[in-house]
Parts: structure tokens; sequence; C-alpha cells
């Protein structure tokens, strides 16, 4: 179908198994690279938890290329808290721990959750909020040549980030404000065709500026085949625009998930 590389987002497939087991069982399906989701309950997880986890990846012999800082409680409908004013200590917190293990585990690209919109508190307030910490999430990036990924999310009606305009409304502010320039849009072709998005558009306007790519099919977010997303389509434009990193694949596997992969040799 084209020439990325695809990679596993291990928080959302082969769930059946404990967060240490799963990097193994995406190198046994044949996948060299994964993502996670905040892999962790807390902001700040103890040394040895983190050693596990890095040493997990470690030793399954695959490449970290994403990382979520901590998002709250994402179960209960959380959805970052970098834009809550009351929260920003745990957010900053968690910069420090999830650049450190990028920097054990070479991975540079770590998903910046928005969070959702707090009926005591005014927008403009949280956008405020949300700036200072994007700048001090970008500025310790930086530190690895690491980059933080802007996200629009569907099936939460008080994320404010629905379409890539509304990111990169965002990526601009925290550009022009912060004097930081390592924030890119993350291109969730599921998220943003649920929302009524123009992945074309998104492309043709400002491709350049796609940091990592997520898939998923539409509806019902399971693997490629499953909805009515033109994956092959979206792939050529990507690669005409210069994209050349990699494709999570994060969805829900419609059946078991080594059943889920065989879109990718038909």
């Amino acid at each position: 179908m084209n020439s990325f590389r695809y990679d596993v987002n291990l928080s959302i497939l082969f769930t059946e198994l404990e967060i240490a087991q799963r990097p193994a069982a995406a190198k046994e399906a044949g996948f060299d690279a994964v993502e996670f989701w905040w892999p962790f309950s807390e902001p700040v997880p103890s040394d040895s938890e983190v050693d596990k986890f890095v040493r997990a990846v470690d030793e399954a012999g695959v490449s970290l290329v994403g990382l979520n800082f901590f998002a709250g409680d994402m179960p209960a409908g959380e959805r970052g808290v970098l834009s809550h004013p009351g929260r920003s200590r745990e957010f900053t917190d968690n910069v420090d721990v999830a650049v450190g293990i990028g920097a054990r585990l070479g991975c540079t690209a770590f998903n910046a959750l928005y969070g959702n919109r707090l009926d005591e508190t005014e927008p403009s307030v949280q956008d405020a909020t949300a700036t200072e910490n994007l700048v001090r999430a970008a500025q310790a990036a930086a530190r690895i040549d690491g980059t933080v990924l802007i996200e629009p999310v569907s099936g939460t009606p008080s994320y404010p980030l629905k379409t890539a305009s509304d990111a990169f409304t965002v990526i601009d502010r925290v550009h022009s404000e912060g004097n930081v320039d390592n924030l890119r849009l993350l291109f969730d072709l599921y998220h943003l065709v649920t929302n009524g998005d123009d992945p074309d558009a998104v492309i043709d306007s400002r491709g350049s500026e796609i940091g990592h790519v997520q898939i998923a099919d539409a509806p019902g977010r399971n693997e490629p085949g499953t909805g009515r997303v033109d994956f092959e389509h979206y792939f050529g434009k990507l690669h005409a625009a210069g994209y050349r990193g990699d494709i999570g694949l994060e969805y829900k596997a419609s059946g078991a998930t080594t059943d889920s992969f065989g879109w990718i040799s038909a």
C-alpha cells in the first residue's frame, strides 16, 4: 500500500497483556516500533516503575517512537491536564519524567493532550495556562531534539481542539509567544474524519507541519477495511507532502489483536 513503517500503539492494542509484556508481543507480531499513551497511573511514577517500562521496551528490541504526556484519568473522560490552572504542577513534573524516558529510549515525539474545558474557568484563562505549559514542554523536549504534538480529538464534547485548524491555532500561539518552534500536528485520521474535518485540505495547506500520523478506520475506530476511510489515498498524499515518519496503529481490534494486521499485507 505504501512505504511507511507502521508502529503499534500499545495502549489500545495488545491490552489483553500486561504493559510490560506488550512490546515483546508487538515484536513477535512483526513490528519494530511502538508507541504508548502515558503508561502509568501517576504523573510521576516511581523509579522502579520507570525502569521496568524502559527495560520492557529495550529487551523486546523495538523502538519507542511516541509517548503521551500524562493526561489525567483517561477512562473517566479526562483528556489532558495542561490547560487546567490547578494542575500545572502535575503536568510540568510529568514533562521531566516523560522526556527522561524519551532520552533513555530514543523517543523524541511527545503528545500533549490539551485538556477539556472546565465549567468554572474561563476559556481564555485555560488557554493562557496551556500556552505557558506547552512552552515549558517544548523547551524540555528540545533538550533531546524532541517534538511536542498537538492533537484534535473526537468523542469528547468538552475537548476544545476538534479540527486541525484548532490545533494549529494553539501551535501558532505557542510558537509566537514562547519563542519555540518544535510543536507539530498529530494527524489522526480517525479523529479528523469523525469530526468532519477535511484531511486533504490539511495536508495540502500545512502538510509539512505534521509531526506524527495515527490511523483507525471510521466509523468504529477499528482496523483499516472495517470502515470507509481511503487509507491508500491519504498515505499517497502524505508521502507527496514529504511526510516520512511512522504511521501509528491506534485502533481497536475488531477481534483478536494478532488478527487485526492482515490488511497490511493485503
